[in-house]
């Protein structure tokens, strides 16, 4: 399915949720699949109200629950009532409440910002705009500059960067019966080196694809052109290809094909969270997050934000109250999730975002709300956002692993978000300008699997099934019968499965038994103490104003400086250190 929306270059990749966009059951929906006649709402409830009393409480308020989330105390309602919210504020056991915004028109000044999708600023600065390459040039391995399990393992400089290699940790995987969750796009289930490590009964798709805008034009794309021509998506299905990647990078099997993963061993579970065109929406979130707790999930990667707002302020004086009243449902509600999660047993890794902005310093916001609630509507500047009041969710939520990005010589990536006590370890997420020219180079990405079906529909093969640009690689088992693709990603988004599939190997390596799901289980606490004590501590650059130069392929030098704050054992660029599947599973 096409992708069409577009946001500013600046926007953290996950990059990349308010509340289901799509109409949930029991709501009126047009031939487009967009909500008519009736407003959609999240409710947050008050903790501890019962299941009888939020139900009353939201009839009183002139609603009706659709979809409700009662171990979080979240619902989405619908009401024909104008004044809803202000009668759901009256009720004692509503906590607040947020209009479940339709998608009604892109920004116009997010149109304009030149960035593929939602996620993708770092990936269009990837890929660039130049014409396709020889299917030579793009579908060369390269030779391997040592023995190596997988074809594609000499152009994983990334996995060799954390000894994650046949002769590094993949000797000691354990991960057999260790559960990752994937909260992303979805995740192609019979990509050829993924199958093998994919569960299919336990994956789920918590969310549904929007057709169109109010203005009728495109989100999510038709319906009718996806393979299972329904916006329904089956949970073994990815139509972005990000969650396809960030699967690929923690757990690709060694079976004689393509790469392999951090933790080859591992069982990967799609918890499908985002649409298609890479909106991360908040009753999904917290519906994949409260389940991933239920079913026995010992690590979730999170390589998004949650949408419209990529700081979530309790008082920002731009705000108006309804907005102010929609970030703080958001902050909860998340925080709730999160907290359940992790008290089941399930550790929680986020990517910092892709902002090149320090998290723990005032900022400005010129990409929110990233979705307009009427045509015509635009995102707006919020400056001087105060770090101790503006959250962004998941990576500052309570619980959470918060994890930066690095290129191949090691320096935190020109894109990468940062802040001293915010980051709290790093690990390799690709710098295409990180050489000594500062020029654009594809293996600086990171490689990991690219659905067949994506690949044909963005022009990255030909008829023959061939590979045309440059930032793409097609892998064939020894055979020749079994072929699939593959494509060069960057961004925080690529770093943090680095960091979840470390997090796997020390469930694997240190976990007990677990009784209840099966396979084995550790503590969050314990997972992420170990994580941090063996991360590879990387003391800030000399001088610690780091000037990053970038030659564009247009000819026009981009130069940026970032300050690195802290100790050389913690800091700002890479927080406890750059993550190792080694040194973390004790070897």
């Amino acid at each position: 399915m096409p992708r069409f929306r577009s946001i500013a270059a600046t926007s953290t990749l996950a990059l990349a949720l308010t509340a289901l966009v799509a109409a949930p059951a029991g709501a009126s929906t047009s031939a487009e699949g967009g909500v008519t006649g009736e407003q959609q709402y999240v409710v947050l409830f008050a903790e501890g109200a019962s299941a009888s009393a939020t139900r009353a409480a939201v009839e009183a308020a002139g609603g009706t629950i659709v979809s409700e989330n009662t171990e979080v105390g979240v619902a989405t309602v619908v009401t024909t009532e104008a004044d809803f919210a202000a009668e759901a504020a009256a009720q004692s056991v509503i906590e607040g409440t947020a209009l479940n915004r339709v998608i009604a028109d892109v920004p116009e000044a997010q149109k304009g910002a030149g960035a593929a999708e939602k996620f993708d600023a770092a990936k269009a600065d990837l890929r660039g705009a130049e014409a396709r390459a020889s299917a030579g040039a793009s579908t060369a391995t390269g030779p391997a500059k040592k023995p190596v399990a997988e074809p594609l393992a000499g152009l994983q400089w990334d996995m060799q960067a954390i000894g994650a290699t046949v002769d590094g940790s993949y000797r000691y995987d354990k991960t057999e019966g260790v559960l990752v969750g994937i909260l992303d796009t979805g995740v192609d289930g019979s990509h050829p080196d993924i199958a093998p490590n994919f569960d299919a009964e336990l994956s789920r798709n918590f969310t549904v694809d929007v057709e169109v805008d109010a203005n009728g034009d495109p989100i999510d794309g038709p319906c009718a052109d996806e393979p299972d021509q329904s916006c329904e998506d089956a949970a073994d299905v990815d139509e972005n290809g990000h969650g396809t990647h960030v699967a690929s990078t923690i757990g690709s099997p060694i079976n004689g094909i393509g790469i392999a993963g951090v933790a080859p061993g591992v069982t990967l579970v799609n918890l499908r969270a985002g649409q298609d065109s890479g909106y991360f929406f908040l009753q999904a979130s917290v519906d994949a997050l409260t389940y991933a707790g239920d079913v026995g999930i010992d690590v979730v990667n999170m390589s998004y934000y949650v949408d419209p707002w990529l700081f979530n302020c309790a008082s920002h004086p731009a705000d108006s109250a309804e907005d102010q009243a929609e970030q703080q449902v958001i902050v909860t509600a998340m925080q709730r999730a999160l907290d359940y999660a992790r008290g089941h047993g399930v550790t929680l890794v986020s990517a910092a975002g892709n902002g090149a902005s320090d998290y723990t310093k005032v900022l400005s916001d010129s990409s929110s709300p990233d979705f307009a609630s009427e045509p015509g509507e635009v995102a707006y500047t919020r400056d001087l956002l105060d770090p101790a009041s503006c959250i962004s969710m998941p990576s500052e939520g309570d619980g959470v692993i918060s994890v930066s990005s690095t290129g191949q010589s090691g320096r935190k990536a020109y894109y990468s978000d940062y802040g001293n006590g915010y980051v709290d370890v790093a690990a390799p997420g690709g710098d295409v300008y990180d050489n000594a020219e500062g020029t654009r180079q594809y293996p600086g990405g990171i490689l990991a699997a690219f659905p067949a079906a994506l690949a044909a529909e963005e022009g990255a093969i030909d008829e023959n099934g061939d590979v045309i640009v440059p930032w793409a690689v097609k892998s064939c088992d020894a055979s020749g019968e079994t072929c699939a693709y593959y494509q060069y990603l960057q961004g925080t988004s690529m770093a943090s499965p680095h960091a979840a599939g470390v997090a796997a190997l020390i469930v694997g390596q240190y976990g007990k038994s677990d009784k209840v799901h099966g396979g084995r289980t550790l503590s969050p606490a314990k997972t992420e103490s170990i994580l941090f004590s063996t991360a590879v501590d990387t003391a800030c650059p000399v001088p610690a104003e780091f000037t990053y130069v970038r030659h564009l392929p247009s000819g026009a030098t981009a130069t940026a400086t970032h300050t690195c704050e802290g100790g050389p054992t913690k800091n700002g660029f890479f927080g406890d250190g750059i993550v190792n599947a080694l040194t973390a599973i004790g070897r």
